[in-house]
């Protein structure tokens, strides 16, 4: 009996060690693996590559867009400046005639000058509530 469990054991073969057939397998699956990792690095870095130059290119067209909307902005206050000394030397000469001219130029001027105080009183109003927006949240 003794003579049979060294045959059996010589005869079983080993779980601990494969065959050539898996070793292939397994040489030709890291292979792939290895290739398909090389592939998805590559593809990230065009992706990369890709955003990179989209977002170099967006950046131009904003920055070109973005100062051609700033002189289109300052040509409309320029010209609005220049509707509302018109309409002020209108009113002046549609008031000479009932007024003088004198006073047409103090109910102008005057009226102008009610109006920046009401603009000014608004943008108080604003400015003091950003003021109580902000300084809330900074309870230490």
């Amino acid at each position: 009996m003794q003579d049979e469990q060294p045959a059996q054991q010589d005869s079983a073969p080993d779980a601990s060690t494969p065959s050539p057939e898996e070793e292939a397998a397994a040489a030709d699956a890291l292979a792939a693996l290895r290739e398909e990792i090389a592939v998805l690095v590559e593809d990230a870095r065009t992706y990369a590559e890709a955003e990179a130059a989209f977002q170099k290119t967006r950046a131009a067209i904003a920055g070109k867009t973005a100062g051609r909307a700033l002189v289109f902005v300052v040509l409309a206050l320029v010209l609005l400046n220049i509707a509302l000394i018109a309409l002020a030397v209108g009113a002046v000469i549609a008031l000479a005639p009932l007024v003088s001219v004198w006073g047409a130029i103090a109910i102008v001027v005057g009226a102008l000058l009610l109006g920046v105080v009401l603009l000014v009183l608004g943008a108080k109003r604003d400015g003091a509530l950003l003021a109580a927006l902000f300084a809330g949240g900074n309870k230490s």
